[in-house]
């Protein structure tokens, strides 16, 4: 998994080519007790030069950003949109915003 973490009032800018919605599981501990729990995740296909590194891709698990981001990736021509993804706060209370732009003679 490549999650998309950003710290307090981050920011990114992303180009997406393709999408996929799946789930991964995290280990995370419940009263003491370590627990596995399936959570769904939304992975960006990003096109090379996006990101300076491999794999291109982020996987986004805030449940409030796929909220926001899955219906407008479901629009025709999604990828004639840059996306500005702003993270406010920390986990687990963190919120995203999230602004399509319009790219350059699109």
């Amino acid at each position: 998994m490549e999650f998309l973490d950003l710290p307090d009032g981050g920011t990114v800018r992303l180009r997406v080519r393709s999408w996929e919605r799946g789930s991964a599981v995290i280990h995370t501990t419940r009263d003491g007790e370590p627990a596995d729990v399936e959570i769904p995740v939304l992975r960006v296909h990003l096109p090379e030069g996006v990101k300076p590194f491999p794999p291109m891709y982020y996987d986004v698990s805030s449940k409030t950003l796929q909220a926001q981001w899955i219906p407008m990736l479901a629009l025709p021509g999604f990828e004639r949109f840059e996306y500005v993804v702003t993270k406010h706060g920390v986990a687990p209370r963190a919120r995203f915003t999230l602004e399509r732009v319009p790219l350059p003679g699109a």
